[in-house]
């Protein structure tokens, strides 16, 4: 994106983090929670692939339309899917948010190095605000709650043993919010 690059090497390898882990999240039995992993990783590695530091690398003009390409096809995809679950409406606002930004570098005047202004800073706004709420609930989320840490300290799992790295709610949500905190950084760049 833009900015010094020593945050931008820290949001990439954030970013690149929370779609390894979501790759591994996509060896769940579940199949709503595979899915839903699949999405992230998508998420996740788009938003690192976006966030390498301008200095560093400069993409080909086609690099941003095929962008928002791909992040229009997930965001069409969240839209089927959100029939069936409410949190696929996250992954709508998500993608949509990667389409805006894709758009932001692609009109930007010296090639996908937009800087403040260059986005509509009502839709920019808008974002911003969705994103910090849904950072905000997501880290409520993961306080523990007083009754909770006995159940999970003597393990909830058929065998007794503990869960799967890939079927770890905490960790999913985790997850989820570090690439809300990344969106996050990402829209204020814009």
């Amino acid at each position: 994106m833009h900015g010094p690059a020593s945050p931008g090497w820290l949001l990439v390898a954030l970013c690149a983090a929370t779609g390894a882990y979501c790759l591994l999240r996509m060896r769940s039995s579940d199949e709503t929670q595979r899915r839903a992993a699949g999405d992230e990783a998508l998420m996740g590695f788009g938003m690192a692939v976006m966030a390498v530091p301008g200095s560093a690398f400069t993409p080909p003009a086609w690099v941003w339309p095929a962008y928002a390409v791909v992040f229009g096809g997930a965001a069409l995809r969240a839209l089927w899917v959100a029939r069936s679950g409410t949190h696929h409406l996250h992954h709508l606002v998500g993608a949509a948010a990667m389409v805006y930004m894709a758009a932001v570098m692609t009109a930007s005047p010296t090639a996908g190095h937009a800087h403040g202004g260059s986005g509509v800073p009502l839709l920019t706004g808008g974002l911003l605000l969705y994103f910090a709420a849904y950072v905000l609930v997501s880290g409520v989320r993961l306080l523990p709650v007083a009754g909770a840490a006995g159940s999970t300290a003597t393990g909830s799992t058929a065998a007794g043993s503990a869960p799967a790295w890939g079927d770890r709610p905490e960790l999913a949500r985790a997850c989820r919010l570090s690439m809300g905190i990344g969106m996050l950084a990402m829209l204020l760049t814009i």
